[in-house]
């Protein structure tokens, strides 16, 4: 299959690795200096190229903010019969767009990124599958993730941003709430540690990435839950209510079983 990738960041990276090998890849990207440690695939700069080349299959590998936009640029120059897809973490505006573009289209969200997972070891690792969009295209999706070891997930794209609401939204604000009470510590321990590169790894992410994950219309209500545990937790503190605080840790481990 001739199979293109928009954007030559972490995951367009990691998509051609794990996929010229056995297919025809080409990787766009309008700065060729992004493109210099592309290997086994080709490497195009302009339109011209795309239409050349004649995809069977775009991967939209683009940062989330430019996501529609890289769509919207190469949809021109491909044959109707390609099938358009993104990877994208947060899908707002897609199912518009898809439902509008007149190409057949699959919409997936590997719930991993190069920051934090091995990519050697991917089993622990999540995928979601979008059940709209093309059977062929969730069929090439499902494989591909399947061979990878990771753990498939099928959800519309309400369940999707449900689903990502609180398990990105809830960690990403308990990071930004740690990293703002830092001050600077000559021996650290190693929760804090640990805590300490997470928030680094958290933070090295795109701004307009995190802004748009927290800015999901489900995220208010995980945060206001945040809230409410943070109130319960400083009011037995403050008490001093030992009785209280081995019921209120014996109700947190009941959760992470």
């Amino acid at each position: 299959m001739r199979i293109l990738i928009l954007g030559a960041g972490k995951m367009g990276s990691f998509f051609t690795d794990i996929l010229s090998f056995e297919h025809e890849t080409a990787v766009y990207d309008i700065n060729p200096q992004r493109l210099r440690f592309m290997y086994n695939c080709y490497r195009f700069t302009s339109l011209e190229e795309l239409t050349d080349f004649k995809p069977e299959l775009v991967i939209n590998a683009a940062t989330v903010k430019y996501t529609l936009d890289a769509f919207r640029q190469v949809l021109p120059v491909l044959p109707k019969d390609c099938i358009i897809s993104d990877i994208a973490s947060v899908k707002t505006g897609l199912k518009e767009f898809y439902d509008t573009c007149g190409f057949r289209y699959v919409s997936t969200h590997p719930m991993f990124g190069p920051t934090f997972a091995n990519l050697d070891k991917l089993s622990t690792e999540n995928a979601i599958i979008i059940k709209e969009g093309d059977h062929l295209g969730k069929i090439f999706f499902k494989d591909l993730y399947m061979r990878l070891g990771l753990n498939i997930f099928e959800y519309t794209f309400q369940e999707h941003d449900e689903t990502v609401a609180y398990s990105l939204s809830i960690p990403f604000v308990s990071t930004f709430v740690f990293a703002a009470v830092m001050k600077h510590q000559d021996a650290p321990g190693t929760t804090f540690k640990r805590h300490m590169d997470i928030a680094k790894g958290v933070l090295s992410e795109d701004d307009y990435l995190l802004q748009e994950i927290l800015f999901n219309p489900h995220t208010p209500g995980q945060v206001e839950n945040i809230r409410t545990e943070l109130n319960e937790l400083l009011d037995i503190i403050s008490r001093k209510d030992a009785e209280g605080m081995h019921v209120y840790l014996s109700k947190i481990r009941e959760k992470i079983k």
